[in-house]
């Protein structure tokens, strides 16, 4: 999570929120209703049947032919078993019935002890084999089809802050830039095809924990552990792009970078990029951390979420507190506004997320959703309906804004989620996790690839990674 102070990777990790200590959960199938324990004889059938099952029909008659084929697999070991068994008692008959006593020097027993040994030897690895066999076809049934896969791969790097990086956004207007927010006290502009960075701005007297740029000017928003948030304005000019490089001549690149000197950029560091010292506007009515900002639609208004407890609403040209959005018990993680809506929907560790209505203007309704139960970090709009909201819990929901009793999708994880992003055109769902795993999904919640790791020796929280994703239909 973001940060207030301190501007090394150490003292940021140290200022984070402890989180509680998880359990290990091993892989099992259970209920997610709970069902009265049923009588012995009754078929596996009739259980599926008769249970209130979110599943669809396909996959539960696919999970019942799967276990019936691992049930008929251990009946004929059984009755292998069995048949081997009937076979030494034979034996053992047959050597008494010769006057041979089974005792310690004879050898007939070292070789029945043997063959018995080797069948039993023989039966074990057939039952290993059968078992995983069986376990890991019940597994792949689960994963996404091939059809639904989608091919990543590296486009570009950005590397040039000194610290972590805690979030990064896309400019709605042209120039087409990107920004990043860091702990590093800055927040950097970047050409996005060459990499090259082209505005710094440092303003803030803490770590930068968000940024998002107005949807029509030249305007960014920056929130920050100083307990402010700033709106101020940029003017960049993207360079021409460069020739492709000579594969034939021989390349230094192949340099680990780890090796560069911290901050150094390509081309040129951020020291020497141009700087923006000074903030249009100071947004400072927060008495802690201020985590996330946003513009509203239309950019009149901006919300900030604070680790007071508290989300405010301002005027952008006169800078006035215009509401103090409270009711979360504990701090806020973030907030995120709706696309073409006054809607707003903040996040807590109070294991809630709540929707805020200014579509009427004497009217702003609240809703609290309670579908988690560890700290919500995160909860965003889609392009459509839906709010996705992310948690320590483990799991990520998607959810329906004409019905939010329930989620429309659940997605489980094997690790905490932080501040998630949603496409707005191929409407996916980019997962980072507290293991450095980041994981794609679709809205209804079938897995589609997971970003692959670079095996270069890079301080990974110092750059940002951008990733093309293709899905194959």
């Amino acid at each position: 999570m973001p940060v207030e102070g301190g501007s090394s990777s150490g003292s940021a990790s140290a200022a984070r929120h402890p989180k509680q200590k998880r359990k290990a959960h091993s892989l099992s199938i259970r209920r997610t209703n709970s069902i009265e324990e049923r009588p012995l004889g009754i078929q596996r059938g009739d259980m599926l049947e008769g249970q209130d099952s979110k599943l669809p029909l396909s996959l539960r008659n696919n999970l019942l032919d799967l276990f019936g084929q691992i049930e008929r697999e251990f009946e004929n070991l059984y009755i292998e078993n069995l048949e081997l068994r009937r076979e030494i008692d034979s034996l053992n008959e047959r050597l008494t019935g010769d006057g041979q006593t089974v005792e310690g020097g004879d050898p007939t027993k070292g070789a029945l002890k043997t063959k018995a040994s080797h069948s039993t030897s023989q039966l074990s690895q057939k039952l290993k084999t059968t078992y995983k066999a069986s376990t890991s076809k019940i597994v792949s049934s689960f994963k996404a089809t091939a059809g639904s896969r989608a091919l990543c791969q590296l486009l570009k790097e950005y590397v040039g802050h000194r610290d972590g990086i805690w979030d990064l956004s896309i400019t709605r207007t042209q120039p087409v830039v990107l920004g990043t927010a860091s702990a590093d006290h800055s927040a950097l502009l970047w050409s996005i095809e060459t990499g090259k960075c082209l505005l710094r701005y440092a303003g803030h007297a803490g770590s930068v924990n968000s940024i998002k740029f107005h949807p029509t000017e030249q305007m960014a928003l920056t929130a920050s552990g100083d307990q402010t948030a700033h709106i101020w304005r940029y003017m960049v000019q993207l360079p021409a792009p460069q020739p492709p490089p000579d594969v034939s001549a021989p390349c230094d690149d192949d340099q680990d970078s780890s090796d560069r000197e911290e901050g150094e950029v390509d081309g040129e560091g951020p020291c020497e990029v141009p700087t923006v010292r000074l903030a249009t506007a100071t947004l400072k009515s927060h008495q802690g951390v201020v985590i996330a900002a946003d513009w509203l639609v239309g950019g009149r208004q901006v919300v900030t979420a604070s680790w007071d407890r508290a989300a405010n609403l301002y005027e952008v040209e006169t800078s006035e507190l215009v509401h103090t959005l409270t009711g979360h018990d504990q701090e806020l993680t973030h907030c995120c506004t709706h696309p073409s809506q006054r809607l707003v929907v903040t996040s807590s560790r109070d294991t809630t997320f709540r929707l805020w209505d200014f579509r009427d203007p004497s009217i702003h309704s609240v809703n609290v959703f309670q579908g988690h139960t560890d700290t919500v970090t995160s909860a965003v709009f889609t392009v459509g309906d839906n709010v996705v909201s992310g948690s320590d819990d483990r799991t990520v929901k998607v959810w329906d804004l004409k019905n939010m009793r329930s989620p429309i999708a659940t997605i489980r994880t094997d690790s905490a989620v932080n501040r998630i992003s949603v496409s707005a055109n191929q409407r996916i769902i980019a997962l980072p996790h507290d293991n450095r795993q980041v994981r794609l999904f679709d809205m209804s919640g079938a897995r589609l690839a997971r970003l692959p790791r670079s095996n270069r020796m890079v301080r990974k929280d110092m750059k940002v990674c951008v990733r093309s994703v293709s899905q194959h239909h």
